[in-house]
């Protein structure tokens, strides 16, 4: 099959598109605006609805009616508009209304700046909004898989009805690669969601509420969304595993940094150094088991961040105190090189043999 050159913001409209997206609704913010510029111009001629709303917060309310009716919905935004979303991603989670939210993360905190970071992870994999909650979230680390994840997102939100997150960093965003695009997916090949909104509920009315006034209520709603996270959680763990089987070094980062890391990971090799790279693809779940196998055989283990520190702590109970979790992270848009991490990976080693 042949190849198309795309910004991975370009990759993810189609990946979304040729599953069965028909509505988007979106606000304009960088580094994300290619996607409803994309939208805007190719969903009319697919019969979907492009919307440019007045705000996020109109944004992610016009989602949970659209996808509420039954309709493949999605929106996108950067980070101070997902913080703007929080709110009605709550609402959504509670309904159990699949969607699909992409964040094109920036630099931050407040309006921060417009080049890449990774300082969403807590947002997207916590719960950004109030109560208890997760979304599915996965981080493309290529246009290819910019692509490809957003593809699966429709799917896994609906077979669990469970809103699912794209959280790609600016540079992932931003970047052009060749894309082998996925078939275009007929609607009619989409199953019939019995649950929505849709005006053929015949005797039995569907509703789709998301303020549970009684506590049993409300408290069986949540046991029920906790049991189907646990379900997620042992069904959809994703994750690359780069020359872990004999590494004494474990370097760990998602996202762009997770394809520095492989390459640091082969000249480390080179100077004698046996390394590899745990990348974790789906954030939430998070795969806790990659980092338990890989902390029977390795010494050290060194995250990768454009943070202060947030996937680290996950990487960590993971490990559960096996080996020694070390972190290295930039902020305000800086990437680290090659080089700053095959530095900070030797350091690591030093300071794990320091402290037996």
């Amino acid at each position: 099959m042949s190849k198309v050159l795309l910004h991975g913001t370009e990759a993810i409209c189609e990946g979304a598109i040729r599953n069965g997206c028909r509505a988007f609704f979106g606000y304009p913010i960088t580094p994300q605006n290619e996607v409803p510029e994309y939208m805007s111009v190719n969903m009319p001629k697919i019969g979907g609805v492009f919307l440019q709303a007045e705000s996020e917060v109109a944004a992610i309310n016009m989602v949970y009616g659209a996808a509420g009716s039954g309709t493949r919905s999605m929106t996108s935004s950067s980070s101070p508009g997902v913080s703007l979303k929080q709110e009605g991603i709550s609402y959504i989670s509670c309904a159990r209304i699949p969607c699909v939210i992409v964040n094109v993360m920036r630099a931050g905190p407040g309006l921060g700046g417009i080049l890449p970071a990774q300082g969403d992870y807590f947002q997207a994999v916590k719960g950004g909004g109030h109560g208890d909650y997760h979304l599915i979230v996965l981080a493309p680390s290529s246009a290819q898989e910019a692509c490809d994840l957003t593809y699966l997102a429709f799917d896994l939100s609906d077979k669990y009805r469970v809103p699912a997150m794209i959280l790609a960093d600016g540079m992932i965003g931003q970047l052009m690669e060749p894309v082998e695009l996925p078939p275009m997916r007929p609607l009619s090949d989409i199953p019939v969601k019995e649950w929505a909104t849709d005006g053929r509920f015949g005797k039995n009315r569907r509703i789709l509420n998301s303020l549970l006034i009684k506590p049993d209520e409300l408290e069986a709603q949540v046991n029920a969304l906790t049991a189907t996270y646990a379900e997620i959680a042992e069904k959809e763990t994703r994750v690359e595993n780069y020359r872990t089987e004999d590494a004494d070094i474990i370097l760990t980062a998602y996202g762009v940094v997770g394809r520095i890391l492989k390459s640091a990971a082969d000249e480390l090799r080179r100077q004698g150094i046996k390394a590899g790279v745990i990348r974790p693809i789906s954030l939430f779940p998070f795969p806790e088991k990659a980092y338990k196998d890989g902390a029977k055989t390795a010494k050290v283990f060194l995250d990768v961040e454009l943070s202060t520190g947030q996937m680290v702590e996950d990487v960590r109970l993971a490990v559960a105190g096996a080996k020694p979790v070390y972190f290295y992270g930039r902020t305000g848009g800086n990437v680290p090189e090659e080089s700053e991490i095959i530095e900070q990976a030797k350091l690591a080693i030093s300071r794990a043999e320091a402290e037996r």
